[in-house]
């Protein structure tokens, strides 16, 4: 195969911060090339550079062997050059299919926007991935996964010759990653370049044929993906073996703090009961859009269920709780809730970090009581959660996605809460913050607390948890110790449909 792009001694500094150090990168047409490296190391830098979102400060950048200069992410798409980055780009206040031809809209011979050809263009791109979704729907309407697809849908109509792929599949389930795995070989064998940058080893091992690692912003090798082991990669991205991702379990099960009983999430749903105990991580598990997320949200009062009960701490909660008070109102009961996208409902991008963690904090105080600095604790949280950053003073939004989920997870470890409702804990997150997420969450339950946890990686909630309730269709369908869970029997329990709870 030959180099359809040669990136040569890239380097790149944000202000005194050094993101590349003379990185060299080749991609072959017909291949997938796996970018790894723990979060920080630069392969959003490197990405971005070729996307034309940023200039190197030095090297160069050959496509066939002629030299490009990427100036603009324009630039880069008339080169041939379609990414689909961590953090979306789509508008919410848009349709799927402005978004799709934004910038490019098809005209009618009378020099109006073809609405039309979008929109049967858009649907053809979108059934290519196995999806139905209505072209004219809004984008703020859609769930994370859906808009996730929508991008990907994006870069495949647009018919480049470089793919770049950053954390496709972090919000899609085992379904729909098949479903994207499928379009990706398809496009690497019409001859296609595709950059797969993901922290999910086996999605590597499954889909990609060569492996670049990057750590602290320089090239520590490439490889052939059936050249090296799991333990080799692990090693490759964090300098060391990886030993024990998960941390070991426990038997110290406490009083109950959590108990929901006969919770219609709708009202033709079935009826769901669950518990929850003090020294306890439990999943919620089952295929995407099944119920798992309302269930969660409507403990905290952003989904109102059609009936039911639910109590914490042996106080009853008056159900449904208010939309727009129910977090504050739980706060005060010491539980916290961590939400899936971060970026949109869990940070403050332009702030601090030290703002970020104490925000948890000034919460719980009396609304007329003078602030506290919390400087001690905003250090110790830093310290403890290995926040990758050049003080306690540097913008969230200037974080990489890992660092930016350890300070939203700092935050509520912070508060000294009881209960923490957690989506999707380590969602664009590398190996190594992996496991150091999963051993913060296991010492807050040893200390007393409880999680109740959502995953679309099933392999987590079986090494995290302690039990996993599997959600079919808004109910509950099965209960299992995760000891003794495997993939098989979530998946056929989810599946399965309700028809007997099993236990």
């Amino acid at each position: 195969m030959t180099n359809l792009i040669e990136m040569s001694h890239i380097s790149k500094a944000f202000g005194g911060s050094k993101a590349l150090h003379s990185v060299s990168l080749d991609l072959k047409a017909g291949s997938v090339h796996a970018l790894m490296g723990e979060n920080g190391a630069g392969k959003s830098t490197l990405m971005k550079i070729l996307a034309g979102v940023h200039q190197p400060d030095s090297g160069e950048i050959f496509m066939n062997g002629e030299k490009l200069d990427l100036k603009s992410p324009r630039d880069a798409l008339n080169a041939g050059i379609s990414t689909v980055f961590q953090e979306h780009s789509l508008l919410p206040n848009l349709s799927i299919a402005e978004n799709m031809f934004l910038g490019r809209e098809p005209t009618t011979r009378f020099g109006s926007i073809d609405y039309s050809a979008m929109s049967s263009q858009t649907a053809r791109a979108l059934g290519e991935l196995g999806l139905t979704l209505d072209p004219s729907q809004l984008v703020s309407n859609l769930t994370i996964a859906e808009r996730q697809f929508v991008e990907i849908a994006h870069c495949i109509q647009a018919d480049a010759s470089v793919l770049i792929l950053d954390e496709p599949t972090a919000a899609l389930n085992a379904a729909d990653v098949d479903v994207l795995n499928r379009n990706i070989r398809r496009l690497r064998d019409k001859g296609k370049a595709v950059v797969y940058i993901s922290h999910r080893m086996e999605e590597i091992f499954e889909l990609c044929d060569t492996v670049t690692v990057l750590k602290d912003g320089a090239l520590v090798g490439t490889r052939m993906v059936s050249e090296i082991t799991t333990d080799e990669l692990i090693a490759m991205m964090v300098g060391r073996e990886l030993q024990d991702l998960f941390p070991d379990r426990t038997d110290d099960k406490g009083d109950e703090i959590l108990r929901v009983e006969n919770l219609r999430i709708t009202e033709t749903a079935q009826p769901l009961s669950l518990t929850l105990h003090k020294g306890e991580i439990v999943a919620l598990a089952g295929l995407e859009g099944q119920g798992q997320q309302r269930f969660l949200r409507s403990l905290i009062g952003r989904y109102h269920p059609f009936a039911g009960t639910i109590s914490i701490n042996g106080k009853a909660l008056k159900m449904p709780l208010s939309t727009s008070a129910g977090v504050r109102h739980l706060q005060q009961l010491k539980v916290g809730f961590v939400p899936e996208d971060r970026k949109e409902e869990g940070l403050f991008l332009a702030l601090p970090i030290a703002h970020n963690i104490a925000i948890g904090l000034h919460s719980r105080r009396p609304e007329l009581a003078p602030a506290r600095p919390y400087r001690s604790v905003i250090a110790h949280m830093m310290e403890v959660m290995n926040i990758k950053a050049a003080g306690p003073s540097a913008p969230v939004g200037s974080l990489s996605g890992g660092n930016q989920q350890k300070v939203l997870l700092g935050r509520y470890l912070a508060a000294d809460l009881d209960l923490l409702l957690v989506e999707e804990p380590t969602r664009g997150v590398d190996i190594g913050a992996k496991s150091e997420i999963y051993h913060l969450l296991r010492d807050f339950t040893r200390k007393g607390g409880a999680v109740l946890v959502l995953s679309r990686e099933t392999i987590e909630l079986i090494g995290l948890c302690d039990r996993i309730y599997v959600v079919h269709h808004d109910t509950i369908v099965a209960e299992m110790p995760a000891a003794q869970a495997t993939e098989h029997k979530i998946l056929d329990a989810a599946l399965m449909g309700g028809s007997t709870r099993q236990h």
